[in-house]
């Protein structure tokens, strides 16, 4: 399995003041979550608080096959619980969810804040992750899971880098080697990687852990390609940069259009 480490960012001197921003609010979010149990199932998004538009506050059973009835638990979340859109976007269900999902955010995040730049990459960021929640939401409006995590935004981010910069060289660990390989590969492997993992639930389920994150992934990383290919169709010419530079001294990383 190639595991990232960077990508070829070396000529991009544009601070990414939005993906910064981002980083460090899911990072103190996560603090939160930490030291406040009850903030996370509160917070979470609820497909049944979306779709009712009414809060649960208390204990929920949920019959599992196989499992028996399990309890689910419920807090009270924000006055508007609509809300649990955008704050579920930024809260994560471990130490190894959260590091996945910054990790990528950190690596890639950076060259597709500089295409967009910094107002449209928030926008898009948002929304990717929103289009993520109501993918989860469609395939199950009724359930009581209580599901969190930036999976559908770092999917769009993941969508739009690769339409963006297919090219681009992005270093990873091979079994114990560091190789250097087009992005295309890593984030190809990323996505088949979605279609058997599922990081989006606080309760494993078989009903959750199959359709519905995995529909959050792939709403967010269509989300992102529509996007990408919308600034593409806008920007016919690179802008006046130090990537746009970089891409005139090294043919290889050219952009395909």
């Amino acid at each position: 399995m190639l595991f990232p480490i960077s990508d070829d960012d070396r000529e991009v001197s544009t601070p990414a003041f939005v993906t910064y921003a981002l980083l460090a609010a899911n990072v103190l979010l996560f603090l939160v979550q930490l030291s406040n149990p009850t903030f996370t199932y509160g917070w979470s998004v609820v497909p049944k608080e979306i779709t009712t538009g009414i809060d649960l506050v208390e204990p929920q059973e949920l019959n599992v096959p196989g499992q028996g009835r399990v309890e689910i638990p419920q807090a009270p979340g924000p006055p508007i619980i609509w809300l649990t859109l955008l704050s579920s976007m930024f809260m994560h269900g471990g130490f190894g969810h959260i590091a996945g999902n910054m990790l990528y955010l950190w690596i890639f995040g950076n060259n597709v804040e500089h295409r967009f730049g910094h107002f449209w990459f928030l926008i898009f960021y948002l929304v990717s992750g929103l289009v993520g929640s109501f993918a989860q939401i469609a395939t199950s409006p009724d359930s009581i899971i209580p599901n969190l995590g930036a999976s559908g935004a770092i999917a769009g981010v993941m969508g739009a880098y690769l339409v963006l910069f297919p090219r681009n060289k992005v270093n990873a660990v091979l079994f114990y080697h560091v190789v250097t390989v087009p992005a295309i590969i890593v984030l190809g492997m990323w996505i088949a990687m979605q279609l058997f993992s599922s990081y989006g639930s606080i309760a494993a389920t078989s009903a959750s852990s199959g359709g519905v994150a995995y529909l959050a992934h792939v709403g967010g990383f269509f989300a992102g390609v529509a996007a990408a290919l919308i600034c593409r169709s806008q920007l016919r010419g690179e802008p006046d940069s130090v990537l746009g530079r970089q891409y005139q001294r090294d043919p290889k990383s050219q952009r395909l259009w």
